[in-house]
């Protein structure tokens, strides 16, 4: 054995690794069900392994959706083209398998994620976010509810254009708002926590799980889930659409994160102005606003407006790729800077294999079986009951995820497969209702979304405190949601 050979990390238990296989295998030996084909079968069966992947995380998710489309196209003759298929004049099933592995990388809202996270690269390298940060802060620190108001708005207008809450919340918002707290005397794993901290950090937290439902691209799984959502019903949702859609609900919530914060998370420190005048000092440092950060307020406005209102004109992925080449050529960022972010083309990789997979499902006809199967079993449903009971329970079983991603790809087809299988249920209305709440159930768990470890870990968060704002807040959200965003989409449907 070659002693130069790399082995997984001891830390990583070899469980992890084989668990994924073990399923694959044990499920592709149970028989198939009544009615599916055996290829659909056996494709579940590689796609539930691939779903234990990411869950276990024993690899990254980019490799375990890479190995999951390799895997299938080199077992396509079982597990992704029927006999049928194959028994067809000049049908190839290597050159089809081909086609099908790569098919997510040509996928428009792939691409959409990935101009978002240019988008995210020219606030960094701007420094624009963290300036928007410290003005805000400065305008509205003097006390504290306004000063959480601050932390909000400026979550809200860098959403629209970071596809990631954990670099928009964690990596730009909490590097400003970690150096609030201690201004007034408030230090993490202290009683003096609740002095300003605790308030300042749940603030931020339950307000970047709202703007990441409010807006299409403030959450990258939104985006997975509306090119899965289309793979599987071919029901294209546009970013306008999302945002008519949960903005009554949405800017609710976000008016009321901060008082809401405020009396369940009271803080000891109601006004003062060292904060206000921390920020001036740090906006001194920075200077005036760049000739680059000023290009790139004119890119991100412009991209919002092609985005709300010139859909039909050109793609929202196109509109990506545009604000990308206006970065290039102006010098906010480089080719080398591109190359360099690794996030997002592990994200592009990432997301582009697991479409394939899903829309597989549907390509074997597993999803129209599953459908019927459920849609038989629940037939007898008001549509809209069932509609409200099976968001209810996705929204409830993100207890059980530690990632929005597997989250989204382990539940979201067999959702929209029982949902397609219920008479008379409105399909568009029902991924209008469900898909929003992806952002909301971040705020459940300190492991629900990407910026929870951070904010969780702070040291103003104890353990207790969380679990139980994330249960207050995580209920609100869903029930403001269900109760003002059910009526407005039955108004505007």
């Amino acid at each position: 054995m070659n002693s130069n050979a790399q082995s997984p990390p001891k830390s990583l238990p070899m469980w992890k690794l084989l668990a994924p296989l073990a399923v694959a295998v044990v499920v592709a030996l149970i028989p198939a069900p009544l009615g599916l084909a055996p290829h659909a079968w056996y494709f579940f069966a590689l796609f539930l392994g691939c779903v234990v992947g990411l869950i276990l995380e024993p690899l990254p998710g980019a490799v375990v959706g890479l190995v999951g489309v390799t895997l299938v196209a080199l077992l396509s003759r079982w597990v992704l083209f029927s006999p049928e298929q194959l028994a067809t004049d000049g049908f190839s099933a290597a050159n089809q398998a081909f086609s099908w592995a790569v098919s997510g990388f040509t996928n428009s809202t792939v691409w959409l994620i990935f101009g978002a996270f240019m988008f995210a690269l020219g606030y960094e390298k701007t420094g624009l976010g963290r300036r928007i940060s410290l003005w805000l802060v400065k305008a509205m620190g003097k006390r504290t509810l306004t000063l959480g108001y601050a932390v909000m708005i400026a979550d809200g207008i860098l959403a629209p254009f970071t596809p990631s809450n954990t670099a928009r919340s964690a990596g730009t918002i909490y590097p400003v708002i970690r150096n609030l707290p201690p201004l007034y005397d408030s230090h993490p794993n202290d009683p003096s926590m609740k002095r300003m901290g605790s308030f300042l950090m749940w603030t931020a937290l339950a307000s970047t799980c709202v703007t990441s439902s409010l807006f299409l691209t403030a959450l990258a799984p939104n985006l997975l889930a509306i090119a899965l959502t289309e793979s599987t019903t071919g029901i294209q949702i546009n970013w306008g659409q999302w945002f008519m859609a949960v903005a009554p609900a949405g800017i609710l919530l976000l008016l009321l994160v901060p008082l809401l914060s405020y009396w369940l998370c009271a803080p000891e420190v109601k006004a003062g102005s060292e904060i206000a005048d921390w920020a001036g000092q740090e906006l001194t440092k920075l200077g005036a606003l760049t000739r680059h950060e000023i290009m790139l307020v004119m890119m991100v406005v412009t991209a919002l407006l092609l985005w709300i209102f010139a859909g039909d004109i050109i793609s929202g992925s196109l509109v990506g790729l545009l604000v990308i080449c206006g970065m290039l050529l102006t010098g906010i960022v480089t080719w080398s800077d591109i190359l360099d972010n690794r996030a997002a083309w592990n994200t592009f990789v990432w997301f582009a294999t697991l479409v394939a997979l899903a829309g597989g499902l549907s390509q074997v006809g597993f999803v129209n079986w599953f459908g019927n199967v459920v849609g038989g079993q629940i037939s007898h449903f008001n549509p809209l009951m069932a509609m409200v009971a099976l968001v209810v329970i996705f929204y409830l079983l993100h207890y059980f995820f530690a990632s929005v991603t597997a989250h989204v790809t382990a539940l979201l087809p067999v959702i929209l497969a029982a949902a397609s299988g219920i008479a008379g249920l409105d399909m568009q209305m029902f991924i209008l209702l469900l898909l929003p709440t992806l952002g909301f159930m971040g705020i459940l768990t300190p492991y629900g979304t990407g910026p929870s470890p951070v904010y969780y870990g702070s040291g103003y968060l104890p353990s207790a405190l969380f679990w139980r704002l994330g249960a207050i807040f995580g209920l609100l959200f869903l029930v403001v949601w269900l109760v003002i965003g059910l009526p407005w989409l039955m108004v505007i449907s």
